[in-house]
């Protein structure tokens, strides 16, 4: 008999959240006093997607050369497969806010930094001119504390400080997750990790 996918509601996935907690598992916390260079969360959208799939790596890619990660804009989702088959993970993500910042097609990691530093772009800039030129690593960076930097020019994929934001259509163009859930997407990638948004 064939298996259905999983699918992780917004009530199993809060109710797993209390069950890791009571477990004594860390939970990310809320940010307080963060500086993150995007809108306000609350304005933008009213609600989340927490609504995930489980998915099979071969309607994607050819091959799992380097391994492979899959972003779904539509359920703001990130999946990874290792090159070996033996390692998949979801991570619930932010996604871009606006159909015109979300990049769709496939690119690749360049490059990987640990406690990245950002500075907005042009238009970035022109949209939030109060933003500053330049925001060192450290707890009010945007990018989080790690950055996998794809072959398209601007986009990362990288942690965020403001939980508020994963599960939203929420970034400037780029693919945000916990803190957590980037280290250890991190220690998973390499330089040349295939990456395909959908």
């Amino acid at each position: 008999m064939k298996k259905s996918p999983i699918t992780l509601t917004r009530r199993s996935f809060a109710l797993g959240l209390g069950a890791g907690t009571a477990a004594g598992l860390a939970t990310p916390a809320l940010a307080t006093g963060s500086t993150e260079m995007e809108a306000d969360v609350g304005k933008i959208v009213r609600h989340n997607i927490s609504s995930f799939r489980t998915y099979d790596w071969r309607p994607f890619f050819s091959n799992l050369r380097g391994g492979a990660i899959l972003v779904d804009t539509t359920s703001r989702a990130l999946h990874f497969w290792s090159e070996d088959r033996s390692v998949y993970k979801l991570y619930p993500s932010s996604v871009p806010m606006s159909e015109e910042l979300t990049r769709r097609g496939r690119t690749k990691v360049v490059r990987k930094v640990v406690g990245p530093d950002w500075r907005p772009t042009a238009s970035m800039k022109a949209r939030n001119p109060e933003w500053p030129d330049y925001v060192p690593p450290g707890p009010d960076n945007p990018l989080g504390t790690h950055a996998l930097y794809l072959s398209w020019s601007y986009y990362r994929i990288h942690g965020t400080h403001d939980t508020r934001k994963i599960g939203r259509r929420s970034s400037n163009g780029c693919i945000g997750l916990y803190n957590e859930h980037i280290a250890e997407l991190f220690g998973l990638t390499r330089v040349g990790t295939q990456v395909l948004l959908i």
